[in-house]
């Protein structure tokens, strides 16, 4: 099934992600993706490869990564999210925008993924172009 095109407009042209090579997707401007749970304690998104969240790389590569989420999937706290995971599907944890520091203590930020990480919460039903 995948992403629904209504997510975005009409505007953006949209790539999908059927096997993309590496150099297209990290020339990407941005991706946009679902994810199956969201941690409100620890502001932590779960993604599990289902087709509306696609495959890691993308999450990595894109300079901005844009997390669409249906109110009932954030819950309260770790045990919450997991007990809505299947353990046996492989699963990205994502706690905001990739950032690190060099060896000065200097932060850096996309060494290991977009350096913008944006979430959009709609009620159930609602599509978020509402």
């Amino acid at each position: 099934m995948g992403l629904p095109r209504h997510w975005l407009p009409d505007t953006v042209e949209a790539l999908t992600d059927d096997d993309l090579p590496t150099d297209e997707i990290a020339t990407a401007a941005g991706v946009v993706t679902a994810a199956a749970v969201a941690v409100a304690e620890t502001g932590t998104l779960i993604l599990d490869t289902a087709a509306d969240q696609g495959r890691r790389i993308i999450t990595l590569l894109p300079d901005v990564h844009i997390c669409v989420l249906h109110a009932d999937q954030v819950v309260a706290g770790v045990p919450d999210a997991l007990a809505r995971l299947d353990p046996r599907r492989p699963l990205t944890w994502i706690s905001g925008p990739s950032a690190t520091s060099d060896i000065e203590l200097n932060r850096v930020e996309g060494v290991h993924g977009p350096r913008n990480l944006h979430v959009v919460i709609v009620p159930r039903g609602a599509h978020p172009a509402e």
